[in-house]
């Protein structure tokens, strides 16, 4: 017999044991972070990292869901080079690993785009109307954040991409013959159905750039891994510290993966009614 997903996307009948048994871990470690001076010290330190973490995070994802967004329109569009220019970049972005797009734009990228600034407001300096930047003034948070949003921009692409073609092409007529623009087309007809696609995997997503956001800490940025590989480092206390790295990300992930999954499935009793 075929297995079924439930709506609460366990297997049919399966109680989420898993989610009590790593609920019981979670407030056994809570107790051990308050009665253990060692873990309390620890978690002290590297829970101030969770603000630079979360800051890094919603940013970097929110500029990728927007650039990734006009590359799928671009990819989607009438022109011809529009269209091989979005897939050149989603081809040349996806082939490098993070890690070095990361190093690349820190340490490539960001001297072109002081460079070329300064090269746009050359006539505003000699009018004595603007100061020219240096590199140090684009802090390594800002460029670890444009690195996260062109690296994940062009997988969020494909998923744009992938949901507005899943729906039916004779929904888009219809709303042609009803005389509906461009953006009204877009708006009101492919959009409303298509973001039932495009949620799952944007969410998995969102989720991973929590876990990727880490690769910031190799630029220096405070977040909760530098934090730990800071006090680590100083105290030699890696298992307390390195345990608590983990668990901290544990927390973020999951709850957040069940918070998306909660609106996923209003989202779709909303749509179904």
């Amino acid at each position: 017999m075929a297995l079924q997903p439930s709506p609460a996307g366990n297997l049919k009948g399966d109680y989420p044991w898993w989610l009590v048994a790593l609920a019981t871990i979670g407030v056994i470690l809570a107790i051990v972070i308050v009665t253990n001076g060692i873990y309390a010290q620890v978690f002290r330190t590297v829970v101030n990292g969770v603000w630079v973490t979360v800051f890094v995070t919603l940013v970097a994802f929110a500029l990728a869901t927007l650039l990734g967004l006009g590359i799928a329109l671009l990819g989607l569009s009438d022109s011809v080079a529009l269209r091989q220019a979005s897939r050149f970049y989603i081809e040349i972005i996806r082939g490098i690993p993070m890690l070095v797009l990361l190093f690349y734009v820190a340490f490539v990228g960001a001297p072109g785009i002081v460079a070329a600034y300064n090269f746009l407001i050359t006539p505003f300096v000699k009018a004595g109307l603007a100061e020219p930047i240096f590199v140090r003034d684009l802090s390594l948070m800002w460029r670890a954040i444009i690195a996260l949003m062109i690296g994940y921009s062009s997988f969020i692409a494909e998923i744009f991409r992938a949901g507005i073609q899943s729906v039916d092409h004779g929904q888009v007529e219809a709303a042609k013959a009803l005389g509906l623009s461009r953006y009204h087309r877009f708006r009101l007809v492919v959009f409303p159905q298509a973001i039932l696609v495009i949620f799952p995997p944007l969410s998995n997503d969102f989720v991973s750039m929590v876990k990727d956001s880490s690769l910031v800490s190799v630029l220096g940025v405070s977040d909760v891994t530098q934090m730990g590989k800071v006090y680590a480092s100083g105290s030699f206390r890696f298992f307390e510290t390195y345990s608590i790295v983990t668990y901290i990300y544990l927390i973020l992930t999951i709850g957040l993966s069940l918070a998306l999954r909660q609106i996923e499935q209003r989202m779709r009793k909303a749509h179904s009614r």
